[in-house]
């Protein structure tokens, strides 16, 4: 089991579960968590979803063993969805999405914030987006909706350093709603999740609908754009040496990249 689903007072709770793993993104666990969005966008006795990690991780982002995987056995075979589904997934569901970030958020573990309708952070969490480290280009739609948040030098920072940015940066940035301490985050997120599900879901639907109408062909441009960038980029000598690097346990060296690289 990749994912926990349980059900209270209208509010759907997904799960990540691969503690081991950083709750990692697999090809597995992007099938189980758009399935679970479908099921949840379907079921007229959700109101809300709400996300979150098990153990000290909200997500690490995709599967970087896998990742490497996929860029060298030819045998490989991609889930049903992937992340690809899961994005979809995300752009088109109607209900309040809020995102309980517990623990490290990297790649898609912090750009799924671009699509939450209400983040909630631990103090002691912190996100990244590491595309510049991995050689590759920014996901999710990252590029068109992080600088609506978070203005354009902050987003930039964020999506080209690769850095770290602590709880507070992000609530400072806006890039989430409020910061609770560790053993409070997901009681504060469940409670005001109940608060929008006690409301009609029509109207929640309406909300949501009439917010995000606007967006969606914005939406729809950016990921084009960045799908063409990270398809010129994976495979490349950049994307594989960073692969390389951590297959191997060492730091990665871009310096004897070829000139352009």
């Amino acid at each position: 089991m990749t994912l926990q689903i349980s059900d209270h007072q209208r509010v759907r709770t997904l799960v990540l579960d691969r503690p081991d793993a950083l709750n990692a993104f697999d090809e597995a666990l992007y099938d189980a968590t758009t399935e679970a969005l479908l099921d949840a966008a379907a079921d007229p006795g959700v109101a809300v979803v709400l996300l979150t990690g098990a153990g000290r991780a909200f997500s690490a982002g995709t599967d970087l063993r896998e990742m490497h995987a996929r860029t060298t056995d030819p045998e490989f075979v991609p889930g049903k969805h992937g992340f690809i589904g899961l994005l979809d997934a995300l752009v088109e569901f109607p209900k309040p999405l809020i995102c309980a970030v517990n623990g490290i958020g990297i790649g898609i573990g912090a750009t799924i914030l671009g699509f939450a309708d209400l983040a909630f952070m631990a103090s002691t969490a912190r996100l990244q987006c590491p595309f510049t480290s991995l050689g590759v280009a920014p996901e999710a739609a990252s590029s068109y909706l992080f600088p609506r948040l978070v203005g354009r030098q902050d987003a930039a920072w964020m999506l080209m350093s690769s850095e770290w940015i602590d709880a507070a940066q992000a609530h400072e940035m806006g890039l989430v709603w409020k910061v609770c301490e560790p053993g409070d985050l997901l009681a504060e997120a469940t409670r005001h999740a109940e608060v929008l599900a006690a409301r009609p879901i029509s109207s929640l639907v309406a909300v949501k609908r009439t917010m995000s109408a606007p967006l969606r062909a914005d939406i729809d441009a950016a990921r084009e754009r960045e799908n063409a960038a990270f398809a010129e980029l994976m495979g490349g000598p950049a994307n594989l040496e960073a692969l390389s690097a951590f297959a191997e346990g060492r730091p990665a060296d871009f310096t004897a990249l070829p000139p352009g690289w």
